[in-house]
């Protein structure tokens, strides 16, 4: 007698084979047979008509709180999501000492996009090491859940304030290799990092891991590389790279003998020559024996401003202490000719990424207040036109009467047939691989924690730009095998059964909208996509169409039981 069987539908394996009609039977949690099945089970699943996948995989999240008022982290596992990892770009909440939670908590609030009152409210922070926090939230989750160790904390908890006013005596380097060492033997599955500008804590300085000599990550991976099943990943900064990033990740790399994904590349046409410049980082780490990727997203983002928290507008050179203001000192500032006159004059030298001060080109997309309604889905140029008045001074006007809560964007782009296969050709690139959801962060600003449908909706359904099967591997059985997690991301005998049962004609990622449920009442990103029907982790059903079951089924997954050691060279 089975437990479940998922009966007649095209089973995709993870492999990249083509796929077949078969039943999928699962006995104590693993996939005990594939093809014609004649016995019973407990529970059957109609799956005809429909794909039947291995649960996707998710190597890029920030649910490292969320964990505690949320347990089935919605909404990855809506989206297919039946695994994923956390503690990425340097930023986890242990190991801990009780003088440092609220630094941290405020620093996550600032640089992650997660509301402070959240973050207060809804996580208890009375944990110390690392394995401490592992054993907190094993047997609670809905999916299955690995964390990287984030040098933020252990530089935090080693150096206290000196964490960000510069470099680590010997002595400090010594305890934060041990301490790294100590987190990863209870479990951690790695070591993550950044030094990227878009890193600034809640004072406006740069988060503990920017403050980091190379010698000191270079001394960290070597701890990484005496621990089995674990791995890399680091933010080099804002693309383009500048000189440095390339050879320091390939020296991080070989320093720990693993692999090393770094966040994040966005893929439009026209841009081949910055993509390649990017991309051959991994060129020069298999020079230096290492062996670097790039997490890379399947649509274009659409990232939502807002002055509020001011995530992206600080890295406008001069910029980053004002973003990190508290809101009424804030406000007051917008509000100011003086406080406007400085912002302009800082974002008139043209250094910054993305062209941030071009005011005149924003798009208005939500506001709070009646009387701004009339503005939303404008240009603010077109908006300051109306008004005659200067475009910065047209959206600030908007932006303080609606609290700074208003929301602006770039104009849409990314969505040519071109912009497509530049994508493509990325996704199939060895040097590339998808991933960079960013789902449990940037709660306000991103909503790309629906990467896994978008594929499967606009690349593979609406524009056919490549087979199921492909798409499906990319999502499962690739992430899986880097980051080395045991008898995951295929439909096999013998494999865990996570499982997803999707309509291939229906999948689509769903709107995307606000939802006003986290602790405390803040507000975050959230969209429930269509074509999802069920999703199974472990053997067990976590969402039946649409809605989470009571199930809270999960691995924690942890170093070297749950993953095996992947190296640079393998």
């Amino acid at each position: 007698m089975l437990d479940v069987i998922v009966r007649g539908g095209t089973v995709v394996d993870g492999t990249g084979t083509p796929g077949r009609h078969a039943d999928v039977g699962v006995r104590a949690g693993r996939v005990v047979a594939v093809g014609d099945i004649d016995e019973r089970a407990t529970r059957e699943i109609d799956a005809e008509g429909k794909v039947v996948a291995p649960g996707f995989v998710d190597v890029h999240t920030h649910y490292d709180a969320q964990v505690f008022w949320d347990t089935t982290l919605s909404p990855s596992p809506l989206h297919g999501v039946t695994t994923v990892i956390g503690g990425n770009c340097g930023f986890t909440i242990a190991p801990l000492a009780p003088e440092h939670g609220d630094y941290l908590m405020r620093m996550l609030a600032r640089v992650e996009g997660m509301p402070l009152t959240s973050l207060q409210q809804g996580v208890p922070w009375d944990w110390t090491s690392f394995g401490d926090y592992l054993n907190r939230i094993d047997g609670t989750l809905a999916p299955n859940a690995g964390f990287l160790v984030g040098h933020c904390a252990i530089r935090r908890l080693v150096m206290g304030e000196d964490a960000t006013k510069g470099a680590a005596n010997e002595d400090q380097l010594l305890q934060m290799e041990r301490l790294l060492g100590a987190s990863l033997a209870a479990g951690g599955l790695g070591f993550s990092s950044s030094w990227a500008r878009t890193h600034n804590d809640a004072a406006g300085e740069m988060v503990p891991s920017r403050h980091a000599t190379d010698d000191e990550l270079i001394a960290l991976c070597r701890v990484v590389g005496r621990h089995p099943g674990t791995t890399l990943e680091f933010i080099p900064g804002v693309p383009p790279f500048e000189d440095y990033a390339p050879t320091l990740m390939a020296r991080m790399s070989a320093a720990a003998n693993r692999p090393l994904n770094w966040n994040v590349l966005f893929v439009n046409a026209g841009r081949d020559d910055v993509i390649e410049r990017m991309l051959s980082a991994s060129d020069v780490a298999t020079e230096h024996g290492g062996r670097v990727l790039a997490l890379t997203m399947p649509d274009s983002p659409a990232p939502r401003l807002c002055f509020d928290n001011g995530f992206l507008l600080d890295t406008i050179p001069g910029w980053e202490r004002p973003m990190a203001l508290p809101h009424d000192e804030k406000k007051a500032m917008l509000a100011s000719s003086e406080g406007r006159e400085a912002l302009r004059n800082s974002a008139a030298d043209g250094k910054q990424a993305f062209g941030l001060g071009n005011w005149g080109r924003y798009i208005i997309n939500e506001c709070i207040t009646e009387a701004n309604r009339r503005f939303e889905g404008r240009s603010v140029a077109d908006v300051a036109n109306e008004l005659d008045k200067d475009a910065f001074d047209a959206l600030l006007d908007i932006v303080v009467a609606d609290d700074l809560m208003t929301g602006f964007g770039f104009p849409p782009s990314g969505d040519r047939d071109e912009d497509w296969e530049a994508r493509l050709a990325v996704w199939r690139d060895k040097r590339a691989i998808i991933g960079a959801s960013d789902a449990g962060a940037h709660l306000d600003f991103l909503a790309t924690f629906n990467y896994s449908t978008a594929l499967l909706g606009k690349a593979v359904r609406d524009r056919e730009l490549l087979p199921i099967e492909e798409a499906i591997q990319m999502l499962t059985d690739t992430p899986a095998r880097l980051y080395g997690i045991r008898d995951r991301g295929r439909l096999a005998p013998g494999w865990f059964a996570d499982i997803v049962v999707l309509d291939p004609n229906e999948i689509t990622p769903g709107e995307v909208r606000m939802r006003f449920d986290l602790p405390g009442g803040a507000p975050r990103l959230f969209s429930e996509p269509t074509g999802i029907d069920r999703v199974l982790v472990n053997g067990t059903e976590i969402v039946d169409h649409g809605e989470f079951t009571d199930a809270r089924p999960g691995t924690l997954l942890r170093s070297g039981r749950d993953t095996e050691t992947v190296t640079a060279h393998s």
